[in-house]
């Protein structure tokens, strides 16, 4: 699929947002612990995607009824939805100036149509290197779910079924869907969240 960034402006990628905050001196730590300055751009991407991906685990996975927002929020209990998850992401990476963005697909929430849809989020992140955007799924790998850093291949975490109506969006946006952001701000239990209050569509 071809990525399409809904800003030709890459500082657009990088500013600081309120739930991107990374001036923070809890994502500031962290930064320093996984980032090395030997490190290329290419490894901290890498490094980055594979920290939030395995060491803060999605609230349904473990059953957690936290809900977390704020990348500050999510680094400090270590769990979230995808949608945290990847306000996560983007404050590491942004931090060390490295262009990140927020991808979007339609999925089924749970086996069947009738159950119902939500937006997943995942990130964009513009490689300098190699002069083009990849998509990476943080969202965090369990049994039938394994997403992988790849610069080539996309290895996301779910492929789109177009038979059941889910969808694949291209656009590579700025800031987070306000529609995520307002589940999460809106919620106090997770578990509820994610049965019966996440938005199905862009």
């Amino acid at each position: 699929m071809q990525l399409i960034p809904e800003s030709s402006d890459l500082t657009d990628y990088l500013k600081e947002l309120d739930v991107v905050d990374y001036s923070h001196s809890i994502i500031q730590k962290k930064v320093d612990e996984i980032f090395g300055n030997e490190l290329s751009e290419i490894e901290k991407v890498k490094a980055a995607f594979e920290f939030v991906r395995d060491n803060v685990s999605h609230s349904w996975d473990i059953q957690s009824k936290r809900v977390t927002c704020k990348a500050s929020e999510v680094l400090k209990y270590r769990e979230g939805i995808c949608y945290a998850k990847s306000n996560l992401l983007a404050a590491l990476l942004r931090s060390v100036g490295i262009p990140t963005g927020f991808c979007y697909q339609r999925l089924m929430i749970f086996d069947t149509p009738d159950e119902g849809y939500s937006l997943h989020s995942l990130n964009g992140v513009f490689l300098k290197s190699l002069n083009r955007w990849i998509r990476l799924d943080a969202r965090g790998n369990k049994p039938g779910v394994q997403a992988e850093f790849s610069i080539n291949e996309e290895i996301l975490a779910f492929p789109i079924r177009e038979e059941v109506d889910e969808k694949d969006y291209s656009i590579i946006y700025t800031t987070p869907n306000p529609k995520t952001i307002t589940a999460l701000e809106a919620n106090t239990d997770a578990i509820e969240m994610y049965i019966h209050h996440l938005p199905d569509a862009l």
